[in-house]
């Protein structure tokens, strides 16, 4: 009797580890990756804030962010009639054809000599830092412009960055 039950314990055991092998399913899946285009942006022309006309007071410059920028002054700041030349700073994006694109701006940028150190800020894009770019076609051109603070009584003179100022952009 101990034989049998043994033997029957034995074919139970069996019984239940055929059946786990039974309940043991597998499926199999690919991986595949897709290598886009690498983002870039180039300097298509400068930031130019153009003639300033200055009296006692400090004032500023505020350049728009587009092709053919308006200029606004405020404080001692007048804009004579001879504008100079009055760019914002164009730069071209070429990446992935219908990606999206986020734009960092400089926080601020030193314009020096001849005479005391005047400040860009407040810099503004086209498309805006909030919406972002799209490249259509692969390409957009990203317009920069800024608010110049100009001194009271700032000396004449051309002035421009000791260093150039950085527009970096990455896809989203």
């Amino acid at each position: 009797m101990k034989k049998v039950t043994k033997l029957f314990a034995f074919a139970i055991v069996m019984i239940a580890f055929s059946a786990s092998t039974f309940a043991q399913v597998s499926a199999t899946a690919t991986a595949s990756a897709t290598i886009v285009t690498p983002i870039a942006i180039a300097n298509a022309s400068n930031m130019n804030f153009g003639n300033i006309a200055v009296n006692a007071s400090a004032g500023t410059v505020v350049l728009p962010a587009a092709l053919a920028p308006v200029r606004t002054v405020t404080g001692g700041c007048s804009l004579p009639a001879t504008a100079g030349t009055v760019s914002a700073a164009a730069f071209t994006v070429t990446g992935a054809a219908g990606f999206t694109y986020s734009i960092t701006l400089p926080a601020s940028a030193s314009l020096t000599v001849p005479g005391p150190t005047m400040t860009a800020n407040a810099f503004v894009s086209s498309p805006t830092v909030a919406a972002g770019g799209l490249l259509t076609g692969g390409t957009q051109t990203l317009y920069v412009g800024a608010t110049l603070n100009v001194g009271a009584s700032q000396t004449a003179g051309a002035y421009t960055t000791a260093a150039p100022f950085t527009v970096t952009v990455n896809y989203n």
